[in-house]
């Protein structure tokens, strides 16, 4: 019998990014009205954990600060590489020494979203230098299903989220979700690399159609989307991710998910808690740095 193929780590560089804007400061929302797209990318203060994703004047705003790369190719590595619960370190400026964790990934070329403490954020500035240690890409627990396919994770991690494996090759995998999302809700980062990219929700407002508050480190699942490579609808599949940016003014914008599980339907079976979910954790990271 063949044993457990072993994880390696790969040390990563990151640079702060800064908020970047075209030739007009406005974006249009899907109401055709004009706005500042505050938020988008950068370092973002006062935005944590367990916070909700609507009800903030910002778009696509993600709880910490985000890190690109000024080399192309080297960005996509460090989408592709860095996984949810690994751990960062800044290396330059007045933040060097602190410690943070990453957080999720999202899209445009490729960001990293790593979380800090709110008083290292307000020292930290765009070009700083985070180093990443990566881990987490092709993990396969032990007696996993064949089928259902996990990413974006740190093997650290899984322990702390609300995911039972299931413990066998047939049994199936469950996950603690805030909500189950239709495929039709879907928008950006559909037909994006799922090992890079965060998928778009286009949710409704807290209240509307029945749906509750969704926040930042919630489970949520998304029915008939297969992540295992690029995001795509498959009838009778599902997909789970974590909540990694609040919601977004634009059309085909929303709260976005960065995929950590996906399988068939029978397979991987999320269980949704609207009132008691509690998904990643600013506790669940302390463990981590």
């Amino acid at each position: 019998m063949t044993s457990a193929l072993r994880l390696v780590a790969v040390n990563l560089l990151g640079v702060v990014e800064h908020p970047a804007l075209g030739g007009s400061p406005y974006r249009v929302d899907r109401d055709g009205r004009s706005y500042v797209p505050t938020g988008d990318g950068g370092i973002v203060l006062g935005l944590e954990l367990g916070d909700p994703a609507f009800g903030l004047v910002a778009d696509h705003a993600a709880p910490g600060a985000c890190l690109v790369h000024p080399d192309p190719a080297s960005r996509h590595a460090l989408a592709s590489y860095a996984c949810i619960g690994n751990q960062a370190r800044v290396r330059t400026g007045q933040a060097a020494g602190a410690r943070g964790v990453v957080l999720g990934k999202r899209g445009e070329e490729g960001r990293v979203i790593v979380g800090l403490g709110q008083a290292d954020l307000a020292r930290l500035r765009p070009g700083d230098e985070v180093a990443v240690r990566a881990c987490g890409q092709g993990l396969r627990p032990p007696g996993l299903r064949p089928d259902v396919t996990v990413m974006n994770v740190d093997p650290g991690l899984l322990a702390l989220l609300p995911v039972d494996l299931g413990g066998g090759r047939e049994a199936a995998v469950s996950a603690g979700v805030r909500l189950t999302a239709p495929s039709r809700l879907a928008g950006n980062g559909i037909g994006r690399p799922a090992v890079s990219w965060d998928l778009d929700l286009q949710l409704p407002q807290p209240g509307e159609d029945g749906v509750g508050e969704v926040r930042i480190g919630d489970l949520v699942a998304v029915d008939d989307i297969d992540a295992r490579y690029n995001m795509g609808y498959r009838r009778g599949w599902v997909t789970v991710g974590v909540v990694v940016h609040g919601a977004s003014p634009l059309p085909g914008h929303g709260p976005g998910i960065t995929p950590i599980l996906t399988g068939p339907a029978g397979a991987l079976r999320p269980v949704p808690d609207a009132a008691g979910h509690a998904g990643l954790t600013a506790a669940a990271m302390v463990q981590l740095q």
